[in-house]
């Protein structure tokens, strides 16, 4: 029985690799592009909207509104492609645990370790792009110059937790049930998948609200908004 999916090894040439990681991950992107093709290619403005369109639609309303909540924004729309991408991904992972001899992408260090990278470039990206490139990096020096190296630990440690937090999660679940599948009777490991796919969306959920709290956070560095800041950088020349 192997931990993680990396273990499984299709192809290998010098450091290139093809495991069972990679062809999950991209058998899963392959899959949420066609459902979101198949769903979209005859989209209704109507009253008569099919029941896949309402599907998306709810799905995508859902989504949009825990952004809204969580990030305390009404512009919950520009974070959607990224945000609602990361939530889709690691929901649809877990919950093919259901299929027999399927090992999800998301128990694999290597998996949630570049969704928690792109969550990392995420966070300066938009935060520069709100705050302006001086402003954010100014934020690491709050509330003054000594707590810029705890600063960037911070940085560098909640990506480091995002990480493993979900990696744990997934990794461990599949771990109980392949261990009691072997010792106990079939209906207690069934009621453990039951529960392993309840945890595997919660999982998915929290590492969805953590992304959005970080961005959210790395857009408000410095307190005031961009517009605000401008007006603040006027009044400083003008009293300069």
């Amino acid at each position: 029985m192997e931990i993680t999916p990396d273990a499984y090894i299709y192809w290998q040439h010098g450091f290139a690799k093809l495991n069972l990681t990679i062809v999950t991950t991209w058998g899963i992107m392959l899959l949420l592009s066609l459902v979101s093709w198949l769903t979209t290619r005859r989209l209704s403005t109507g009253p008569d909207i099919g029941r896949w369109q309402n599907a998306m639609e709810a799905v995508v309303s859902l989504i949009e509104r825990q952004t809204s909540d969580i990030m305390q924004r009404k512009d919950a729309h520009r974070f959607m492609a990224f945000l609602g991408t990361i939530f889709l991904f690691v929901a649809t992972s877990n919950l093919l645990t259901i299929f027999p001899r399927y090992e999800a992408p998301t128990g694999s260090l290597s998996t949630t370790t570049a969704l928690a990278i792109c969550v990392f470039v995420a966070v300066p990206a938009w935060g520069i792009q709100e705050l302006g490139l001086g402003r954010y990096l100014k934020s690491y020096l709050a509330p003054n110059p000594v707590m810029l190296p705890f600063n960037v630990i911070s940085e560098l440690s909640r990506t480091i937790a995002l990480a493993v937090r979900l990696f744990g999660n997934i990794m461990s679940g599949s771990l109980i049930v392949a261990i009691l599948l072997s010792v106990v009777p079939i209906i207690f490991p069934v009621l453990m998948t039951i529960l392993g796919l309840l945890t595997g969306m919660v999982q998915a959920y929290i590492f969805f609200v953590l992304a959005a709290v970080y961005v959210a956070a790395g857009m408000r560095a410095m307190g005031p908004g961009k517009k605000q800041a401008q007006q603040q950088d006027k009044e400083e020349d003008l009293h300069g």
